[in-house]
């Protein structure tokens, strides 16, 4: 059997790492891949934008099955694509992909079906966003409309902050085009929790719970990053939270996008905070998080492939999907400088023992050396019979790793610890 996937970060490693573990599978194709991908898959430098060129190479070299990974080509239809090329395929079309696609109307479809989220106004004119933050408490969020790279959120403590924010989005285009539409939503507290999910648009299998470290700095300062690390389960993420959430916002969201005419099949990921309210959706995406995957996947006791075909299918209910009790954990290894600039080129040294357990997001090959090419470099990831000793054995990893410029977060899952030691 001959797999596509579209994609070439560590998420998409993870995937590939999992599929491998069929035996049905002949070979992977990953485009464009990385260069630590390449250790994995055939790397086929074809742009994961590049719909046609990925219809053509799928056509051309007989794929079997293909697995589209990221935000971008999810909401250009790049599923919708392959599907009338006849190749079967993981992953929402385009018109369930605006759930992510598009934050007004995620926050419009969770207002009209009663689905438990921040308060919010939407604004495609700055002149009323900022009149209307006159008045609006702070602190506030500010949200790009569109895809950001997972950056276009702005939690502003102060109306001056806020208003800069939306000046960035709309009038400098800080994220392009995304920023055209913006959502101002209130600021909610608790702990946050992400939760991936298995959907074939009837049945909802939520994946192990987890929870990401998106600053850049340690006791989460600074600047917003794709993920600097996580560790799964989330220790706040109880089965009574769980119970609520799937009564409250997992089956009500899959029943509003049938409703829509926009049913999801695919992994759909809630990313949600667990207020003194009750759980709230802070963000939908239509697809495997980064770096969530990379413990979430690791700790799948089913195989990928036939949970995912089941999804395909819409049989997601005859498909039997479990997860280990063990303890995950993975740090990110980023280029210093991230994710503002930084310096490209330096060689990676990955001791063999520990190449099953990196997931390789920002390198590329060079003269048979592998190099640093991207601001996240890879994820190193352990799993544990507690969360404690995973942390540790995740960080003991991270020591043996080298490239010069490395620049890694020493604080992943401290909130987690404290949840647990309560």
């Amino acid at each position: 059997m001959k797999i596509l996937v579209v994609g070439g970060g560590g998420r998409e490693h993870a995937i590939i790492k999992q599929l491998k573990k069929n035996s049905r599978v002949s070979e992977i194709y990953a485009l464009p891949g990385n260069g630590g991908i390449a250790a994995d898959a055939v790397c086929v430098d074809i742009a994961a934008m590049d719909i046609e060129g990925i219809c053509d190479f799928a056509v051309q070299n007989g794929i079997d099955y293909a697995v589209v990974a990221p935000d971008d080509p999810l909401v250009a239809g790049c599923v919708d694509a392959l599907e009338e090329k006849g190749i079967r395929c993981f992953g929402p079309k385009a018109k369930a992909a605006l759930i992510e696609g598009s934050k007004v109307f995620a926050k419009n479809l969770m207002k009209k079906y009663g689905i438990p989220t921040a308060a919010y106004e939407t604004f495609d004119d700055m002149s009323k966003a900022l009149v209307y933050l006159e008045t609006a408490p702070v602190p506030v969020v500010v949200k790009a409309d569109g895809l950001a790279l997972g950056k276009g959120v702005i939690i502003a403590e102060t109306k001056e902050a806020a208003k800069d924010a939306v000046i960035s989005m709309m009038q400098d285009k800080a994220f392009g085009k995304s920023g055209e539409h913006i959502v101002i939503e209130e600021y909610l507290t608790g702990p946050e929790v992400s939760v991936l999910s298995f959907t074939d648009g009837k049945t909802v299998v939520p994946m192990i719970s987890s929870m990401d470290h998106k600053r850049i700095g340690e006791q989460d300062t600074g600047l917003n990053t794709g993920g600097m690390g996580t560790v799964a389960p989330n220790p706040y993420y109880t089965e009574d939270v769980a119970k609520v959430c799937m009564d409250t916002i997992f089956l009500p969201t899959i029943r509003a996008m049938n409703e829509e005419g926009r049913s999801f099949a695919g992994c759909l990921y809630f990313g949600l905070m667990l207020t003194k309210d009750g759980p709230k959706v802070i963000e939908y995406n239509c697809r495997f998080g980064d770096p969530e995957t990379q413990v979430v996947l690791p700790l799948l006791e089913s195989d990928l492939l036939e949970v995912m075909e089941a999804v395909t299918d819409g049989r997601l209910a005859e498909c039997p999907v479990s997860f280990s009790k063990k303890h995950a954990a993975c740090v990110i290894m980023a280029s210093k400088g991230y994710p503002v600039s930084y310096e490209k080129g330096y060689e990676i040294t990955i001791p063999e023992e520990l190449a099953d357990s990196v997931y390789v997001a920002g390198a590329a090959q060079k003269e048979g050396h592998l190099v640093t090419h991207g601001g996240r470099v890879l994820g190193v990831t352990a799993i544990g019979d507690s969360l404690a000793e995973t942390i540790d054995a995740a960080y003991a990893k991270v020591e043996k790793i080298h490239f010069d410029n490395a620049y890694y977060r020493r604080d992943i899952g401290a909130r987690a610890l404290k949840a647990v030691e309560k």
